[in-house]
């Protein structure tokens, strides 16, 4: 039996021994699934919370039953979430689609939903990450489930679905489209965007052709020792929330010098965090500072990807600069860097992206680097198996310590942060951001 802890109380989870749910349909047992190179270097386990308050009409007692019923079928469309990861011969990732199944768990608590409270104002890993399901003494990627799924009741009659999810398989678009697919045919309905599986149109060019310089793989040096700080302080994880009037202002200084004409709230919350985070770790001004983020490259093909695309679509831009530059200039300046490595993003540094893995194999750096992820046009909160929609939907924890979030926060407007940073640079970064 686990524990939920909240406010000094210790609230009882009991659970099932996880069963492994097979796919209904034909298995393409024996298989190998073909992952891009955009797959490749972002296999990091995801974890994903959606709470279900009580439906005045329809009890959740079955609810894991129907959950359960639903995710067999729907595998047969999402075949590969149902085999297992390995090693190909040519070194890379690989699925073999052996229909082993995604381990399910049915859980108990001996409490109210309630508890949880604000889950994307106060992230608590150890709470939520009680209400998804991993697989215990895993010694590496190899070793965890592509996908695993928990159903969690509580006395009032809400339930939490907690999901475990590869990054390898799904960017946030196609793990979007694959839960809602899934709640779908919970609800014995079509599925509204079928997925297209065959990610070989992201295969690699033959020879291969790297048009860019590709600085998001470059190594930096750490001159102002945070390896340090990250070691010997503990790690807090705090969240932000930006609304329209703090993005309305940040907007404005971006542009009263007029060196840029417009911006978006996404490259001024960007340039923001970038700036403040470098100042919170106290990075020297000689230091090289890197910026990463992802850019949705579906629409930059010719034609596009196919709607339905499973796989990350997803491309890693980057921005580089000294760090005593990123703070000493105007606001303008970082915000340009961001608007400039956004516009780099087109159909040939995509494939560039993907030529350049199959030459070198490399793996982006993070020293003194800062990694943004943006979920803000996510629709995980139209969630619906039966019950409705989610009352609230977010993240266990972040997978890297170098990564922030950006998040919308149900029906309002704005961006919510979530970062982790050590305890003294929070500070400092709290101070800085509520300037």
């Amino acid at each position: 039996m686990d524990g939920i802890y909240k406010n000094g109380k210790v609230f009882s989870i009991k659970k099932s021994q996880p069963i492994l749910v097979q796919s209904e349909g034909v298995t393409h047992d024996k298989e190998f699934y073909f992952l891009s190179n955009l797959d490749q270097n972002i296999a990091v386990i995801i974890q994903t919370v959606y709470c279900f308050k009580q439906d005045g009409m329809n009890s959740s007692k079955n609810v894991a039953n129907v959950i359960k019923q639903a995710l067999a079928k729907v595998l047969v469309h999402f075949y590969p979430l149902a085999g297992k990861l390995t090693i190909s011969p040519d070194g890379k990732l690989i699925v073999e689609c052996s229909n082993d199944g995604v381990p399910f768990v049915e859980a108990v608590a001996d409490c109210s939903i309630d508890v949880l409270g604000d889950i994307s104002t106060i992230p608590d890993p150890a709470m939520l990450g009680e209400l998804v399901h991993t697989v215990p003494g895993a010694k590496n990627i190899l070793e965890m489930p592509l996908l695993t799924a928990q159903v969690t009741r509580f006395k009032c009659g809400g339930f939490v679905l907690g999901m475990t999810i590869n990054h390898c398989m799904t960017d946030g678009i196609s793990a979007m489209e694959f839960v809602n697919s899934w709640a779908e045919t919970a609800r014995g309905i079509s599925l509204s965007v079928p997925p297209f599986v065959d990610r070989s149109i992201l295969r690699s060019r033959q020879p291969p052709k790297i048009n860019y310089d590709h600085k998001e793989f470059m190594e930096i040096k750490d001159k102002s020792n945070m390896e340090r700080l990250y070691q010997e302080e503990q790690m807090v994880y705090k969240s932000f929330h930006f609304d329209q009037e703090k993005l309305g202002r940040l907007k404005k200084l971006a542009m009263e010098d007029e060196v840029i004409k417009s911006c978006t709230s996404f490259t001024v919350l960007t340039a923001l965090v970038w700036r403040a985070r470098s100042k919170a770790l106290k990075m020297r001004s000689d230091q090289e500072t890197k910026l990463l983020f992802a850019v949705d490259g579906r629409s930059k093909f010719n034609p596009p990807l196919p709607k339905g695309y499973f796989g990350n679509g997803i491309v890693l831009t980057c921005c580089l600069c000294k760090v005593g530059e990123l703070i000493e200039k105007p606001f303008s300046y970082a915000v340009g860097l961001v608007q400039d490595a956004i516009k780099m993003v087109n159909e040939d540094f995509i494939r560039s992206t993907i030529d350049y893995f199959e030459v070198t194999r490399a793996r982006p750096s993070l020293t003194a680097t800062l990694l943004i992820t943006s979920w803000t046009r996510l629709s995980f909160d139209t969630t619906n198996f039966g019950w409705g929609d989610p009352t609230q939907s977010g993240c266990v924890t972040l997978p890297e310590k170098e990564v922030a979030l950006f998040l919308s926060k149900g029906k309002e407007k704005g961006t919510t942060l979530l970062l982790g940073l050590p305890l003294t640079a929070m500070k400092t970064f709290q101070e800085l951001i509520q300037a």
